[in-house]
């Protein structure tokens, strides 16, 4: 079995996490999950239960694919508690699709921090659990790595939810420094291209090629802006 734990604190007020909650996704960072709906939802005094079925996408490494049959999807199911008296919203979330395989168990409890009125605290714990004979290690390996990098994610799109909702301006900022980190990858990445062909070029005595595969590099990466930006620092 694979434990997982990771403490978030968001800076955002409970309450509206507690809003944004449900208007979680689709976000820029949720590409893998496909649908979601409510089938379940109940208040019980100042508690609401809520039962939710999400599809996700489910990468199948080769090595798993000759008894896994290129499983691409699969069904999760989230039971969520939100409490007004203790100001907490609790998840239990299990993937209920290839449990023949691996169970992934997830328990988040968001709270008020103790730190600041102003902030919020989510305490995540998950357990990974494989019984396939031989290669029950290396499936609890692999879902381990692929639950931290969506867990990431998750919180990634979640504070782009509640920035959309409460802070729509701090999006501009950070939209304008994505596009300067996308540019200076592939800024880099158009350079380490240009350097390679160099190298061929002087090689076939073929300068030319340089050029040309230097703006080629960037209108793959880039797109027409970037191609304009970069012919003018070739030429």
């Amino acid at each position: 079995m694979k434990y997982y734990n990771l403490d978030t604190v968001f800076q955002f007020p409970w309450e509206q996490l507690a809003v944004a909650f449900w208007k979680r996704y689709p976000n820029p960072h949720s590409g893998h999950v496909l649908t979601e709906d409510i089938i379940h939802r109940e208040v019980v005094g100042n508690r609401l239960f809520s039962k939710r079925l999400l599809t996700k996408t489910e990468a199948c490494p080769k090595w798993a694919e000759a008894f896994m049959r290129r499983v691409h999807q699969v069904c999760i199911l989230e039971e969520s508690i939100i409490d007004l008296d203790t100001h907490t919203i609790t998840t239990y979330t299990r993937n209920i699709g290839l449990q023949k395989y691996m169970t992934l168990e997830e328990k988040c409890v968001y709270s008020p921090s103790k730190e600041s009125s102003q902030s919020s605290v989510c305490e995540r714990q998950a357990w990974i659990t494989s019984k396939v004979f031989g290669f029950a290690s290396a499936i609890e390996q692999y879902s381990y790595k692929r639950f931290k990098k969506h867990s990431a994610n998750a919180v990634k799109g979640f504070v782009y939810v509640l920035k959309k909702l409460y802070t729509p301006e701090a999006l501009v900022s950070d939209h304008n420094l994505l596009s300067t980190e996308k540019f200076k990858e592939t800024a880099r990445k158009a350079k380490e291209l240009a350097k390679s062909k160099a190298e061929m070029a002087t090689t076939q005595g073929n300068r030319p090629i340089v050029k040309y595969c230097v703006v080629a590099a960037v209108s793959i990466f880039c797109g027409y802006h970037g191609v304009c930006l970069l012919q003018a620092a070739v030429y």
